[in-house]
């Protein structure tokens, strides 16, 4: 494929007509414009997709964060995405994500699916607004009252982790993750310790065997400490080889782990299914999956016990429908990502999806800081353990574009840290 295309796609001027359908639009509503807006209230870059119509007052508004590649996306959404938008029925939501999908000829990948995302998102937004409803009534409304949500207890010990985990559960959890730190700057969610290792080339290294050894010690304390009432999981972040993940998700059974999350590098993925085989422990995986079609062969091929997908990054709300429908009908379920670098306009697609879905099976949660709420009215709020959607039309939430611009972003946040992620010997290892 070379050049624009076919003949005749171009104008004159060299400008992307307006990509009507052969169909007889049924009103005047358009869309007139699509805006990213990047805003970091935490410190944490969010990427926020404004869809506008030509009816007064009447807009959208959809996640597509990225977080590590935030500007890539603003770009992809505005260079991009917005010619193929701006002119169309915003109730065409099918055929407008198919078109996005398939414009760029080489498709998927985090970004240009979180580029896809946030119009998407949007435009479930205005659906909802136009017919008075909040989504998840779009979607088939409620398969319970509201999410149990789960949140993360984390420390440089195993004291401080569960010290931590004692006071999610005084304020209503009952599902925790745990993660304890050590030696090595890469224990990934929480603090680690420069100069463990003093005599090896990398003395601030991330040691996989003091990590195979000390975890199954984590969770032996928790179980003394937090009793058999609370659901606790793990998040191993994708350092393990497949035979390490075995070894480790057998040490995990006599603690009744919830699920042993990300155990395998993506670049594995097709070894999941064996692993999975030989764990006692369910797995999820899916939040670092930037296509369906991945996301497809997890469910179908049998790798994972919980899909833990980041919906964004595999273009919003249309495509993540259809994934649960699939995971439902071949008994997986659902435990989105949603830590800090998911927009409270996110966290609302999830919960659409969460409290619609007989699929459902975990929630990630994270509280956020009064800077966030001014920036998002309407911002997700847990309770006693507990998320609830808003019955507010559309998504329920909005974004206040001055409260927005006093937070820019930070570059390099993610890279700063990921290059220190090392061995021992030296060698770079899977932030």
């Amino acid at each position: 494929m070379t050049g624009s295309g076919p003949d005749g796609l171009l104008d004159a001027s060299g400008a992307l007509p307006q990509a009507t359908p052969p169909w007889t639009p049924r009103d005047a509503l358009r869309v007139t414009a699509v805006r990213a807006i990047i805003t970091a209230p935490e410190g944490i870059a969010l990427v926020v997709v404004r869809v506008e119509t030509s009816e007064p007052g009447l807009y959208g508004l959809g996640c597509a964060t990225f977080t590590q590649r935030y500007a890539a996306v603003a770009a992809a959404v505005e260079e991009h995405v917005a010619p193929l938008v701006i002119g169309r029925h915003p109730a065409d939501i099918e055929d407008i994500t198919r078109l996005v999908h398939y414009s760029s000829y080489w498709r998927g990948g985090p970004v240009l699916n979180n580029a896809l995302s946030g119009v998407d998102q949007a435009l479930w937004d205005i659906a909802g607004k136009r017919a008075g409803l909040p989504v998840y009534e779009l979607l088939g409304g409620r398969s319970r009252a509201a999410v149990e949500v789960y949140s993360h207890a984390a420390g440089g010990t195993v004291e401080e982790t569960l010290d931590e985990a004692e006071q999610l559960i005084a304020s209503g959890y009952r599902h925790i993750r745990l993660q304890t730190g050590g030696p090595g700057l890469g224990t990934y969610g929480a603090p680690g310790t420069r100069g463990g290792y003093p005599r090896s080339p990398h003395p601030d290294g991330w040691d996989v065997d003091r990590y195979l050894r000390t975890t199954p010690e984590l969770f032996a304390a928790a179980r003394d400490r937090l009793g058999d009432g609370i659901s606790l999981m793990h998040d191993v972040h994708s350092r393990l080889t497949p035979k390490q993940a075995v070894v480790l998700a057998r040490a995990l059974e006599p603690y009744r782990l919830s699920f042993l999350e990300d155990v395998i590098a993506p670049e594995h993925y097709d070894r999941l299914p064996e692993v999975r085989a030989a764990s006692p422990v369910p797995i999820a995986v899916g939040e670092q999956i930037g296509s369906v079609t991945d996301a497809v062969r997890l469910i179908r091929d049998g790798g994972i016990d919980l899909l833990r997908l980041h919906t964004s990054a595999v273009g919003g709300l249309t495509p993540t429908r259809k994934l649960v429908a699939l995971a439902e009908l071949l008994g997986v379920r659902t435990a989105f990502h949603a830590p800090g670098d998911t927009s409270p306009v996110g966290v609302a697609a999830n919960l659409a999806v969460d409290i619609s879905t007989p699929a459902f099976g975990y929630q990630e949660s994270h509280t956020y800081n009064d800077a966030t709420h001014d920036v998002f009215p309407g911002t997700p709020v847990v309770r006693d353990g507990h998320l609830a959607p808003s019955d507010a039309p559309g998504w329920g939430v909005d974004l206040d574009e001055k409260e927005a611009a006093k937070y820019p972003p930070v570059k390099f946040r993610h890279e700063s840290w990921s290059a220190q992620v090392r061995r021992p010997d030296g060698g770079l290892d899977a932030p």
